[in-house]
């Protein structure tokens, strides 16, 4: 919004030629994230006393760890102003005629309305189960379907899959627009519930997904930026994504706003959901993350990327369905017995005697070493 009522002034009134600054995806970038920034720090304090003056408080599982029942009660659904200050920031400082904002923004939107009513009927049930599995899992696929069938069925978005380490140039492979629309749904709506597994401590998903979207920025950036330089009064394009060996998108660099205010939003979450947390995400908050950082991978063709930078994400979504599917197999057959203490996998290690916050520092810390591994893809091709 910025950008379309500002630059243009910038070539109407020559006293307002600094405008033309916006026109530059790297100054929005810094100014959504400041963006997000300042509204957390404003309206954080006054979101989460009408959530405690509402009694909108936590239902914790009963068969979870001894530890976490003492949170019984926490104001939940803080996500709810996470996707709030994100789409504000994005609509702010992003530019609105392009279409991959609006796809990633609409998935966002959706899967928060989705995670709404997850954690309204667990709230007013007084039950963690929520919506039905089958309801929230229906309702996903088909937003995901929608959407990634307009990218690919209506904006012709090139159906090829770019694999980390190997250059464009040498191996893109082929699914076609109709099997890459269900690759597409699966990334989409697997993102998705991998972050709500990992929203079950206190700071253990906004930290990853904020270092997530913050890779995401720089990918985002490189796949659709060409920058101009001046060379003895000669104006030469510098196009990144041929230069490092990715993917070209054209437009794709715009969703480097969007991940900063991801990147801006978490960080101000998380001052207020670190040990001892006093605001959770709730399903609002996974879901909508999950589901933006999801289209981005998918947007940007970073997909398979998406498998190491997520590693948190994808072994905290394993480790349910092995014990699930062992469990239900083999387990019931040899008296209860299972896989891990208890599922997702960051329980499992607080039953083997970790705190807390020993967990989630230590989640955070393997984190911080895949986003590197991501980012050494670009040279290593």
């Amino acid at each position: 919004m910025v950008y379309h009522l500002l630059f243009p002034l910038s070539w109407k009134i020559p006293a307002l030629s600094w405008f033309r600054v916006f026109q530059y995806t790297s100054f929005r970038i810094v100014g959504a994230a400041l963006t997000a920034i300042l509204l957390g720090f404003v309206l954080s304090p006054w979101f989460i006393r009408r959530l405690q003056a509402r009694q909108i408080g936590q239902v914790v599982r009963k068969d979870g760890p001894a530890t976490h029942h003492v949170k019984a009660g926490t104001p939940t659904m803080g996500g709810s102003f996470i996707v709030f200050s994100v789409v504000t920031s994005t609509l702010l400082w992003g530019v609105l005629t392009n279409v991959y904002v609006w796809l990633a923004l609409a998935v966002t939107v959706a899967y928060a309305a989705i995670g709404f009513l997850d954690d309204y009927l667990k709230l007013s049930r007084r039950n963690p189960q929520g919506l039905r599995a089958s309801y929230k899992f229906g309702a996903q696929i088909v937003v995901a379907a929608a959407v990634v069938g307009a990218l690919f069925l209506h904006y012709k978005f090139d159906p090829h899959l770019a694999l980390p380490f190997v250059a464009p140039s040498r191996f893109m492979p082929y699914l076609g627009a109709y099997l890459y629309v269900a690759f597409g749904v699966i990334v989409v709506v697997g993102t998705s519930n991998a972050v709500n597994l990992t929203d079950g401590a206190d700071g253990l998903a906004a930290v990853p997904v904020a270092l997530n979207a913050f890779v995401y920025l720089i990918l985002s950036y490189i796949a659709g930026t060409v920058l101009a330089f001046k060379v003895g009064g000669t104006w030469i394009d510098v196009n990144i994504a041929e230069y490092l060996r990715v993917p070209y998108i054209q437009g794709a660099g715009e969703l480097a706003v969007l991940c900063a205010a991801v990147v801006g939003s978490c960080l101000v979450f998380l001052w207020y959901n670190t040990y001892p947390a006093q605001v959770f995400m709730g399903d609002v908050g996974a879901l909508s993350l999950g589901g933006a950082l999801g289209m981005v991978a998918l947007l940007t063709k970073n997909e398979f990327l998406s498998v190491i930078l997520g590693g948190i994400f994808v072994v905290e979504a394993v480790s349910v369905i092995l014990q699930v599917g062992y469990f239900q197999l083999w387990g019931k057959k040899r008296g209860g017995k299972k896989i891990l203490l208890m599922s997702p996998l960051h329980h499992h290690f607080e039953l083997k005697g970790w705190s807390e916050p020993q967990v989630v520092v230590r989640f955070w810390i393997i984190q911080v070493f895949l986003a590197l591994v991501a980012l050494a893809t670009l040279k290593l091709r």
